[in-house]
Order: structure tokens, then sequence, then C-alpha cells
């Protein structure tokens, strides 16, 4: 069964209230600190090497090879083969949390290019874990490197207080599409409620041409590809859900 099949099902497992009715206790992550972005295309030409920011933060329920091994018997028996594939599930408590809040104002020097706006990413799927394999483990290896998979829904509201800018191509635009997100990241321990993280990766959109909101061409004058890097602090502690 592909990884996404997977992903979906175990997922649909785990909300669902007949197969867990009632209160578990599961590991949360509260994330917080700086992230850079660079956006292919006209941002990038306008703005340089020179990154627009963003705050990223995290709020999620992690569920991990221990919550599954400890809930096994709350599985359904015809799950528990694809719940054995995953190796870490983050669920986001509301969709309306986001994960990003871009603070980028526009500044002369830099060609007076803004940017404000919101990421939301409800769903994570970690492709890839090396290094700690058990939060339990933790004093047995102090990091753990992670390839991450997102779903996202972005909303920017682009803008320049230059006239020459807008001549040169970046008008006003309010970027709002769906996405796709491979992030990497190395997590270290500092201690077993207290990590830090620091990574990156590149995110996909269906592309949208700068001035305009349902226009996709020409795919170089769009919005539809970003690099990011990012540097946060994180709190665990266990959260009793309700499911």
């Amino acid at each position: 069964m592909p990884v996404v099949t997977r992903f979906v099902v175990v997922l649909a497992v785990c909300l669902s209230s007949q197969a867990f009715a009632g209160k578990v206790t599961v590991p949360a992550d509260v994330g917080v600190g700086p992230e850079a972005f660079w956006f292919y295309g006209p941002l990038l030409e306008n703005r340089g090497a020179v990154p627009h920011f963003a705050l990223a933060f995290n709020l999620h329920a992690i569920i991990d090879r221990d919550w599954i091994n400890d809930n096994r018997d709350r599985i359904p028996a015809q799950y528990r083969g694809q719940a054995d594939r995953i190796t870490e599930l983050k669920v986001g408590p509301s969709i309306f949390i986001p994960s990003t809040v871009y603070v980028s104002p526009a500044i002369d020097a830099l060609n007076g290019v803004g940017i404000f706006g919101l990421t939301w990413k409800p769903l994570g799927l970690t492709l890839v874990s090396t290094g700690q394999k058990s939060e339990r483990a933790w004093n047995q290896s102090r990091g753990r490197f992670l390839v991450e998979g997102n779903l996202l829904l972005t909303g920017l509201y682009i803008y320049s207080n230059l006239r020459g800018v807008e001549l040169a191509g970046v008008p006003s635009t309010f970027f709002l599409r769906p996405g796709v997100e491979l992030q990497t990241t190395l997590l270290l321990n500092v201690s077993r409620t207290v990590l830090v993280s620091v990574g990156g990766g590149a995110q996909a959109y269906v592309p949208q041409r700068l001035g305009a909101f349902f226009d996709v061409l020409p795919i170089e004058r769009t919005v539809w590809l970003s690099f990011f890097a990012f540097l946060k602090f994180h709190v665990r502690f266990p959260y009793e859900a309700s499911f």
C-alpha cells in the first residue's frame, strides 16, 4: 500500500470515535522560532539572497511508535498492519491554528516588497527518522534526523511601496493556494521535555500569477515554489485528548 494511502488510513483510525472512544494520553509538542523564506521567481529576483521573514509555530499531538504500541489493542485488527508502518504522525488540534506567520514588511533598501500572511499545516507525516527511535529512550540518543511531508494552505498579502517595483512585475497580490511541503529537521534533546530543532525544505503550490487570482500562467510570473530554513524551541508534555 502506498505511503500516502497508509497515512490516510491510519489517520482515519486514530481520529475515529468508534476506534478510540473516550480519553487517551498523547505526547503534545509546542514549538516556536524564526523562519526565513525564499520565493522562486519574481519575488526572488526582486529581493535577491535576503529572505522574507516569518515566525514558525507548531502545536500538535504526536502519534508515535510508543503511542501506537500502547494503544494497539484499541486499533481495529484490520488496520494494525498499516499502523505498524507509520513512524510518526503529527495531528494539529485545530485547522485554524497556523504553522507560519509571515511578518516581512516592505523595506525600500530591499526594493520595497513586503509579505504578510499565514500558512496552515493540519497534518504531518514523518517519512524517515534516524537516531532516537523512542521518546522514552531520549537519554540514549540526544538527537534525531527527520524527513517529513506536509499538506499546506497558505494565504499571503504581497505588496510593494515603490511604483518602480510595480512596473518591474511585483504588483499587489492576495495569494491563496494549497500546496505540499518536504522538510528535513535535526531535532536535539536538551532534556526530556525541552528540545531544539533546526531545518529547512521546499514548498510547492498550485501556481498563481502575481497581480491575479485565477491565472496560473506564465509560470515565470507566478508564485509556486519556495525554500525555507528555521530554528525552533520546543516543549513537550503529556496531553489527555478526547476521541
